[in-house]
């Protein structure tokens, strides 16, 4: 397998940071890295290049962190919001997804990339869950979001499946106290 040294421009995730030489395989560098201006070869010139823009990387670099950290602090107080029409089990009619999340923080004026939100699936229940909005490599945000069904109802599945399973053994043992054959028990008028 060849494999070439290339000099990242950009963070990539799972790869490296802007500034750092990495070695990766010939075709990952030839079709996706290069193209997309990711990254360029590391040869001699290319590293010297990079070395003499480095003092304007890292000053980006703070300026960057420094405006993530000062938009987190905003964000730390804010609340999300949404209402949804809901089925039985407070499940919903569609879902909540990232780019719900990054519409409603538009709505705002806070401007994040719906891909900067790390929603592992959408959000299909109702409920109170905290979503991570990953404002810089090293400034992640958790937001809190509440779900709640069309007119303020908001049902988890979990007491409504207990609510469930509650009342029908209540009614099972007041069919059972009027004299009713236990469950699985046949009743002598069924035998005939």
């Amino acid at each position: 397998m060849a494999h070439t040294n290339v000099l990242l421009r950009e963070d990539v995730e799972d790869l490296g940071a802007r500034g750092e030489i990495v070695r990766v395989r010939a075709g990952y560098a030839r079709n996706y890295l290069l193209p997309r201006k990711l990254a360029v070869e590391a040869t001699a010139s290319n590293v010297k290049q990079i070395e003499q823009e480095r003092k304007a990387l890292m000053k980006k670099e703070a300026q960057e962190r420094a405006t993530a950290d000062m938009q987190a602090e905003q964000l730390r107080s804010l609340r999300l919001s949404f209402e949804r029409k809901v089925g039985e089990h407070g499940l919903l009619y569609g879902s909540v997804t990232s780019m719900d999340i990054a519409e409603a923080l538009r709505e705002r004026g806070y401007e994040i990339d719906r891909r900067r939100i790390t929603l592992r699936e959408a959000i299909k229940e109702t409920g109170d869950y905290t979503v991570p909005v990953r404002l810089h490599r090293e400034v992640t945000v958790e937001i809190p979001v509440v779900v709640t069904g069309e007119g303020g109802a908001q049902t988890t599945p979990a007491a409504a499946t207990a609510t469930g399973a509650t009342d029908s053994t209540e009614a099972v043992r007041e069919d059972n106290a009027e004299g009713s054959p236990e469950p699985g028990e046949e009743s002598a008028a069924t035998v005939e």
